[in-house]
């Protein structure tokens, strides 16, 4: 969870403990919770606000994809569709492995 482990799991609870004290402290996590609920609320709702505006081609936009890490592995990393025809598809035979010491084929016009 977040890159956080147990043990400074405990030691985030002890501080807590000790900063806000005993009494206070089920206050606290009640008014973080209600808070956190509120901010998910809201996010929930901008993203269907955006999704209702941009119509229904963009129906399955994620805020995620607008990130350009996700969108280049999304777009450009990921296999390709089935509309296209694979590389496979275009061979008569199946790739040979060359012998033990063979040279491979040269052509010298494609280079």
């Amino acid at each position: 969870m977040f890159g956080i482990g147990p043990l400074e799991l405990v030691v985030i609870a002890i501080v807590a403990v000790l900063v806000f004290g005993p009494d206070r402290l089920p206050e606290f996590a009640r008014t973080a919770g209600r808070l956190l609920r509120q901010v998910r609320q809201m996010v929930n709702n901008a993203q269907n606000d955006l999704r209702n505006e941009l119509g229904p081609e963009y129906a399955d936009l994620e805020l995620q994809d607008l990130n350009p890490k996700n969108f280049v592995r999304k777009h450009l990393l990921d296999p390709v569709d089935d509309d296209e025809p694979s590389s496979t598809e275009f061979t008569d035979t199946p790739a040979q492995r060359l012998p033990a010491g063979a040279k491979p084929p040269y052509d010298p016009e494609s280079t």
